[in-house]
């Protein structure tokens, strides 16, 4: 997962020239987002703008592999990394409206039996603290503990999990709970554990149940965005010697499928245009997969990522909330990686707009790339855009009245 404080030290100093919006007078964005992928060398960049549940503004540019001329489209899929944290967050929602789980519920209920094994400061961590980083655990523990699920071959995905469990929560914490926001892939592998042995059922069963199929999420999956050995979707890319070397799926082509709670989902350009502006809604249309106040719950600010600088901005749970130069007030925010696709997404409530913006590298052009792109889209979503000849953009048809 990349470094999230320097990508939020990005965004929160980054300036714009509004007149460059001007770009977006085009049936589709790929005017916009082809000179971007040429100046930062980029094998594929794509984008959607989503006001009111519907796209408005949509582009795809670039090939799915640098050293083959296989395009991309508004179709295909792309990896979203740490985005998948919403994800996760939104299934303990669910299952707290549910009655199975409570906010505050503590690492020692959910898994009494390696309450024995638990410091008394991690023993009382919530789940609340878990979604937003401020349970005093970090990743110190997560090289150990994928270390041993490696040597662990006998066991499925939730059993994996469990074992990480057991060695998470063992480990001393880095901060009181409650005290410090602590950026941390095992917060989440951590809830997702709890989620399953809550369910009996895998964290890969509840998302594709509870989230992908009610949403309609097309292209929704779980692990590399491309099938095992095939370029059948723009390939995530990595810098060996200097130069981009696709990735296939495989063994190298994404994180260990162990960690999906913290970020191995991908989706279609499309799909994730549909979770992002279902967001933005923020229970103004269906599903409802959870009531309009839970999701405000989740989209509320709990814990500074860095007193000192509040340009920095708060992480709520499962997103960061953050008030770029850019725009008027605060917004949603997430960023993603796995170190070989990257993908920002902003969610703008009050406006009930978002922004979907993927490239199929991670590299510091990668990111400022997407630093660029962000405000000029936000300036001007420009409503009155038709999509891309021949695609059909609009989300949903039902809309909730309030």
């Amino acid at each position: 997962m990349e470094g999230w404080p320097a990508v939020l030290r990005a965004l929160a100093a980054l300036t714009i020239n509004v007149q460059a919006a001007s770009a977006l007078a085009q049936a589709s964005l790929d005017g916009l987002l082809e000179p971007l992928r040429q100046r930062h060398g980029l094998p594929a960049l794509a984008a959607a703008v989503v006001s009111k549940g519907e796209v408005v503004a949509i582009g795809a540019v670039g090939r799915r592999r640098i050293d083959a001329a296989i395009p991309v489209t508004v179709h295909d899929r792309f990896h979203l990394g740490s985005c998948t944290k919403a994800m996760t967050a939104l299934l303990a929602a669910i299952a707290v409206e549910r009655g199975l789980l409570r906010w505050d519920s503590t690492l020692a209920e959910l898994f009494p039996e390696l309450r024995a094994t638990m410091g008394p400061a991690i023993a009382e961590v919530t789940v609340r603290q878990l979604l937003s980083h401020s349970s005093g655990i970090g990743d110190d523990a997560l090289p150990e503990a994928m270390r041993q699920t490696v040597e662990n071959g006998n066991a499925n995905l939730d059993g994996l999990r469990l074992e990480m469990v057991k060695t998470f929560v063992q480990q001393p914490l880095q901060s009181p709970p409650g005290k410090r926001f602590r950026y941390g892939n095992a917060n989440y592998i951590l809830v997702g554990a709890a989620l399953e042995r809550l369910h009996n059922r895998s964290w890969e069963e509840l998302i594709q149940e509870q989230i992908f199929q009610p949403l309609a999420l097309s292209g929704a999956g779980l692990g590399p965005q491309s099938s095992a050995g095939l370029t059948d979707a723009p390939l995530g890319h990595l810098a060996v010697q200097g130069r981009l070397q696709p990735m296939l799926a495989g063994p190298n082509g994404d994180n260990p499928l162990v960690l999906g709670p913290a970020g191995t989902a991908h989706m279609g350009l499309l799909g994730a245009a549909r979770w992002a502006g279902w967001t933005a809604g923020q229970g103004r249309r269906d599903p409802a997969l959870v009531s309009p106040e839970t999701l405000r719950l989740l989209h509320t600010p709990v814990i500074a990522t860095d007193p000192a600088d509040p340009a920095e901005g708060s992480y709520a749970l499962g997103w960061i909330v953050l008030k770029p130069a850019w725009a008027p007030g605060p917004l949603l925010m997430h960023a993603g990686s796995n170190n070989r696709n990257l993908a920002h997404l902003w969610v703008d409530p009050r406006r009930d707009l978002a922004l979907v913006l993927v490239t199929n590298v991670a590299s510091p052009e990668a990111t400022r790339a997407l630093e660029t792109l962000a405000p000029l889209l936000y300036s001007n979503p420009r409503p009155e855009l038709p999509c891309a000849a021949g695609d059909r953009c609009r989300l949903d048809t039902t809309e909730k009245q309030h």
